[in-house]
């Protein structure tokens, strides 16, 4: 019998930031664990995902599966690794990020501190310490680190991510035709896009795209690149944000025609016509 997934209120530094991601985004619910992570019922924790055995076959296998469901067609080893990364990390990121962007508070989760869900587009965590800035009232709970000023913390922010990540980047380099600074590219785009979307979501958008740009201005390794937003000109003058990736989700492979509106690949004039066209 799977073990039940014991639901204490969420640490107060971080619980508000992620009943705020929620809310605005229902397909991901945040909850905590306490003695021992949630299994079973498709819970994988990011340790076994990053030990890349057993557990990271059977996560594969689901993206194999899906892929061959929804195009008819199976995607290569690699790509499934891919799509598999992408759908890990981007909700793995916003654990950090949220907190950071909402309340300036950034949670340390090494890999052996989260599980997900993501039939049911869920994650548990454990949150043993967080940064945060000298004036804020959470630097009286237990586990908090207070650091000097905003660029401290931003740094924390480059560190945590970094910190969760590095070992699931391990796990995954087996199955990717990518090397290092390849996933590397991966882990920048997820902090970025995830982020981007939630402060759209949280109608805060100009701000996220602000704060992304001084988190990862370039040459912060070992992310690759900087967060590469741009404005286009719409046919009526409107000002239209993008921004170019620094890795490939591999889409192209199985829909040559359907590029990402920020892929490299795709040129200005087809990003006018997406960004401009019926929704």
């Amino acid at each position: 019998m799977p073990r039940a997934l014991a639901a204490p209120p969420l640490t107060d530094a971080v619980a508000g930031a992620y009943a705020r991601l929620s809310e605005v985004f229902p397909g991901l619910q945040v909850s905590e664990w306490d003695a021992a992570p949630p299994s079973g019922d498709g819970w994988v924790c990011a340790a076994g995902l990053a030990a890349g055995g057993e557990t990271l076959d059977t996560f594969l296998a689901w993206d194999d599966a899906q892929i061959l469901r929804e195009y008819g067609q199976r995607g290569r080893p690699d790509v499934v690794a891919s799509f598999a990364l992408h759908r890990y990390a981007w909700p793995a990121c916003l654990l950090i990020t949220i907190p950071w962007f909402l309340h300036r508070r950034v949670p340390r989760l090494p890999v052996q501190d989260v599980s997900f869900q993501r039939e049911l587009g869920r994650m548990a965590v454990r949150v043993r310490s967080f940064a945060c800035l000298p004036d804020d009232p959470a630097a009286a709970l237990p586990g908090a680190r207070v650091v000097p000023d905003e660029e401290a913390l931003r740094a924390e922010v480059r560190d945590a991510v970094a910190e969760h990540l590095r070992p699931v980047l391990d796990g995954f380099r087996t199955r990717m035709r990518r090397g290092p600074r390849a996933l590397w590219g991966m882990a920048s785009d997820e902090i970025v896009e995830g982020l981007w979307y939630l402060g759209h979501l949280l109608g805060e958008e100009s701000r996220a795209v602000a704060e992304l740009e001084r988190l990862l201005p370039g040459a912060t390794a070992p992310y690759v690149g900087s967060a590469a937003f741009r404005e286009l000109t719409g046919p009526k003058g409107e000002a239209l944000p993008t921004r170019d990736r620094a890795s490939c989700c591999m889409f192209y492979t199985l829909r040559p025609e359907d590029t990402c509106v920020t892929c490299p690949r795709t040129c200005d004039a087809d990003r006018i016509k997406r960004l401009t066209g019926p929704t």
